[in-house]
């Protein structure tokens, strides 16, 4: 595995999910293993569902999504034989996140995450991804991740 993270890697990366320029967020941080890629999360207090000892399905989501998506950027840079954030620039966006919930997630314990890639075709990638905690799958996700041109991060470009 690299040392480096997928998202360190990401120039500008402000996502609330895995960017780590957002402070507040939940700043992940991705890793090839062998053609998986890996995360492992740290869950906290401000993390809980309804019962404070369970993780929010909406942040396990979040786990699911940012991770996968960042995968398919990480994999559409090793496919063109190219080092993550060399420009030009790739970057991919959530075209739509399906998320099966297994078991409540509990806080206390890491949360790791696995994913692979499906398929790709043109713009479009698709990536499964499971999640686990305790040794136990907890929900698994399938994400489609859509490569977007450079001009969708300038701030005027809709």
């Amino acid at each position: 595995m690299s040392p480096i993270a997928f998202q360190d890697l990401m120039p500008n990366n402000h996502c609330f999910g895995c960017g780590p320029l957002n402070l507040e967020g939940l700043r992940i941080r991705s890793f090839w293993d062998g053609d998986e890629s890996v995360c492992t999360f740290e869950p906290g207090t401000g993390h809980a569902a309804g019962p404070r000892h369970f993780l929010n399905g909406g942040i396990t989501a979040t786990l699911v999504d940012c991770h996968s998506v960042c995968t398919a950027t990480a994999w559409a840079y090793r496919s063109e034989a190219r080092e993550i954030g060399s420009d030009p620039q790739i970057w991919c966006v959530t075209g739509s996140l399906e998320v099966r919930f297994l078991a409540p997630v509990p806080i206390g314990d890491p949360v790791d995450l696995r994913a692979r890639i499906e398929t790709t075709d043109g713009k479009k990638t698709v990536v499964s991804c499971s999640v686990f905690s305790g040794g136990s799958e907890c929900a698994t996700g399938r994400v489609v991740a859509i490569r977007v041109p450079p001009s969708w991060r300038n701030e005027h470009s809709t």
